[in-house]
């Protein structure tokens, strides 16, 4: 078996964060699938124990270490423990940067440490109604008006949008001329005009707070523009390579479960006298998902490198996120599927994993969206030739 590229250190953090979920998340989970909601203390607990924003500077409260693999521990073992519903990586890892790479000191100042501790949850906002991959569709406007902005629109399927207390949130600020011109402002539990609708029911990922947002006349001050006016939709092409590589380490570690779920189950289930994992047709279809797994593993492995390295491209995220994405619907289909009639009820994992991983080819951009991406820069013509490439 191939060996994977995770310190010492990294692998006792990786125990630790494992107890932390048994312990802490994992005895809460059917309560919060019920309920339709993680608990904020989940957060907070977090936050106190460590595995929370782990990524900033010390000044803020945070280890300072920026190396990936981390952030992998925590999305690999939050997804192995079957807690993928609380969406604690969206918190930390995909809109947390935000406030490093694009906004003030004085805004981290204000913010990151109520982040670090989880008594801040953090949403970000900009899918709507009638714009979803396609960010030029957005209607939300805000309209500078002397020392202030006033933001007025929707956003729909927002993570964590229950529970957020601060959501930065993507509008068009030049409307009428340039549908390119965006500015992320930061909204705040309480402001004025900011409502909640209703907690969205899906298909899956029930403990997941997904909703609607409005912002009616919402008074912004100057202070909560996140960089600079105009550049929001440079800004959120820059994260999105991140937030494909937090869905692909998570998608394939999911897929793993899948995987580890159904071959136990084959080699205890029996059928005309003997385990189902003496068939040759079970035999067959697990080894050629196992092999499709490890292959892909290593790829999003190589990928988390890449990005600590600062080297990670949009069409090398892409091909992660549609890889793992689809792989991880496969695995959980080919579960059920050997599971036979138990696959279809609740009470058994694989049943979960299959509605949990049917979002995963949509959400952060979709399997067509990520093939465009990879199209456009496997057919440019800068593309280097595989043979001419410099390893």
């Amino acid at each position: 078996m191939l060996q994977r590229d995770f310190t010492e250190e990294q692998n006792m953090f990786r125990d630790a964060y494992r107890k932390f979920l048994a312990s802490e998340i994992v005895p809460h989970m059917e309560d919060w699938r019920a309920a339709g909601i993680v608990d904020r203390e989940a957060f907070r607990k977090a936050g106190e124990q460590g595995f929370l924003m782990i990524w900033p500077d010390e000044k803020y409260g945070g280890l300072g270490d920026d190396d990936f693999r981390f952030e992998q521990i925590i999305i690999e073992e939050t997804a192995y423990a079957r807690v993928g519903d609380w969406f604690n990586s969206l918190h930390s890892r995909l809109v947390g940067p935000y406030f490093t790479r694009f906004g003030s000191e004085e805004q981290c100042q204000r913010f990151l440490p109520g982040c670090i501790s989880g008594d801040t949850i953090l949403a970000i906002a900009m899918t709507e109604p009638d714009a979803g991959s396609d960010l030029a569709g957005m209607r939300a406007t805000a309209i500078e008006k002397d020392d202030h902005w006033v933001l007025n629109g929707s956003k729909t399927y927002i993570s964590n949008g229950i529970n957020a207390d601060l959501v930065i949130v993507a509008a068009k600020t030049d409307p009428e001329n340039n549908p390119h011109h965006m500015t992320l402002f930061l909204v705040e539990r309480g402001m004025e005009g900011f409502e909640r609708g209703r907690n969205l029911d899906k298909m899956g990922l029930k403990a997941q707070d997904t909703a609607e947002l409005f912002f009616n006349d919402v008074k912004l001050p100057r202070e909560n523009v996140l960089g600079e006016p105009g550049q929001g939709f440079i800004y959120l092409m820059k994260g999105l390579a991140e937030e494909r590589l937090i869905g692909a380490a998570g998608y394939i570690a999911s897929a793993q479960l899948s995987w580890d779920l159904t071959a136990d189950y084959v080699k205890e289930r029996k059928a005309f006298g003997k385990p189902l994992a003496a068939f040759q047709n079970t035999q067959f279809q697990l080894a050629d998902m196992r092999t499709q797994l490890d292959i892909a593993q290593t790829y999003v492995d190589q990928c988390v490198r890449a990005f600590t390295a600062g080297q990670l491209s949009a069409a090398d995220a892409a091909k992660a996120k549609l890889v793992c994405s689809e792989l991880s619907i496969t695995a959980a289909d080919l579960g059920v599927q050997l599971h036979g009639g138990a696959g279809y009820m609740d009470e058994y994992p694989i049943s979960r994993q299959f509605t949990d991983s049917r979002i995963n080819t949509i959400y952060a951009g979709s399997s067509e969206v990520m093939k465009i991406i990879i199209s456009r820069d496997c057919l440019s013509d800068d593309y280097v030739p595989f043979n001419t490439r410099n390893f």
